[in-house]
């Protein structure tokens, strides 16, 4: 079963951030540039201070009539990060983001962030490791027969 650390040696480690005082138009067209659907937002100190996503921008600025341009990340960012650590399987990721109902996972390590999963990069890990599977089997039944 791959670890969270492995998933993250094959796709990278790199983590997009934003200061809290960013406008939430600065921060979207940072996640349209990188094609991704989250940003880390950290403080000065570079500790995590919440996570701004897709589902953020929608609910809490174009459902209530705010301003992107306007608005920090600060408010409207989801404080509670829910997070994983680089020793987690990717099938124990798949499942607190099936809880939480999440899609982007921090991965922090020893309290620094060490890399960010997504639901997409997750399905794809467990998908390889299925087909993985699947090929044995069928090289198992093809040599007993």
């Amino acid at each position: 079963m791959e670890t969270v650390a492995e998933l993250l040696r094959h796709k990278g480690s790199d983590v997009v951030t934003v200061l809290p005082e960013t406008s939430v138009f600065d921060a979207l067209k940072i996640m349209e540039r990188k094609n991704i659907g989250a940003v880390l937002v950290v403080d000065e100190d570079g500790e995590v201070a919440g996570i701004m996503t897709e589902r953020d921008y929608a609910r809490k600025v174009i459902l209530v009539g705010k301003s992107s341009k306007e608005t920090p990340v600060a408010e409207i960012m989801t404080k509670r990060v829910v997070y994983v650590g680089p020793d987690n399987s990717v099938d124990e990721a798949m499942a607190l983001m099936t809880e939480k109902r999440c899609r982007h996972l921090p991965v922090l390590d020893g309290g620094k962030v060490s890399g960010m999963v997504s639901i997409g990069d997750v399905v794809r890990a467990v998908i390889h490791e299925k087909n993985i599977v699947i090929d044995q089997l069928e090289h198992y039944i093809a040599g007993s027969l």
